[in-house]
């Protein structure tokens, strides 16, 4: 089964990671407390597209641990949703519902210096192809720690 391990919002760009058990997703404009909640609306540039929320894959950072014996937290990866069960580069472009919102995929989330510099470990090369994917919330709602994925 697909499903939603945990939720992180932060209120700024370089800010903490809070984990929260339920977020509301909001069309158009993003999680709502996160640093990216309607950036969109702020700044319509094309490469903004994807910032209402980043998902990772718990495989991916099992297995950053396990092929780079390299430890990354949930809340350091500066991801919002942490998954288990599913191929998120797979979403590239198809919608997805989480609980009662519905999701698409746009790209790919590399990672980047920004992590790096706020994780304080050396992640790119470990999570280069497998660091998430940022998508954009087409239909409003609820979700929750351990809501269903379904694409």
């Amino acid at each position: 089964m697909s499903n939603v391990i945990a939720i992180h919002v932060a209120a700024d760009e370089s800010g903490p990671m809070q984990a929260v058990q339920q977020v509301r997703a909001v069309a158009g404009m993003g999680l709502e407390g996160d640093r990216y909640f309607n950036v969109l609306a702020k700044d319509a540039k094309s490469e903004k597209t994807g910032r209402h929320a980043t998902l990772i894959e718990a495989e991916a950072l099992t297995a950053l641990e396990r092929d780079y014996k390299i430890t990354l937290r949930a809340d350091q990866s500066r991801r919002n949703i942490l998954t288990r069960g599913v191929a998120l580069n797979h979403l590239v472009g198809r919608e997805f519902r989480i609980g009662e919102a519905v999701f698409r995929g746009m790209r790919l989330c590399e990672p980047c210096r920004h992590l790096e510099k706020m994780s304080g470990l050396p992640v790119m090369r470990g999570l280069l192809h497998r660091g998430g994917l940022r998508a954009e919330i087409v239909k409003d709602g609820l979700i929750r720690a351990g809501d269903a994925i379904e694409s």
